[in-house]
């Protein structure tokens, strides 16, 4: 449901205003001068969608059993 209300209003309960827009996601118009302006929440990446893709191991799990790792070893900085 779209909350549609004037300049004057808005600044009257801009924070109220704002707070519900987040709360419930939905937007508010604004008319000002005959021009209505949109305030719309941004939907936020899921925490899955925020990973950083990382590099894999791709081969056969076995292989990795008996690698020498000290070749593989650095120290951390």
């Amino acid at each position: 449901m779209t909350m549609r209300l004037t300049a004057s209003k808005l600044r009257e309960n801009i924070y109220r205003i704002l707070d519900e827009a987040i709360a419930t996601g939905a937007p508010v118009e604004v008319v000002r001068k005959g021009t209505v302006l949109r305030i719309v929440p941004e939907k936020r990446a899921s925490k899955l969608g925020r990973l950083k893709k990382r590099m894999g191991f791709d081969g056969d799990p076995d292989d990795i059993i008996g690698m020498d790792w000290l070749k593989e070893w650095t120290e951390l900085k």
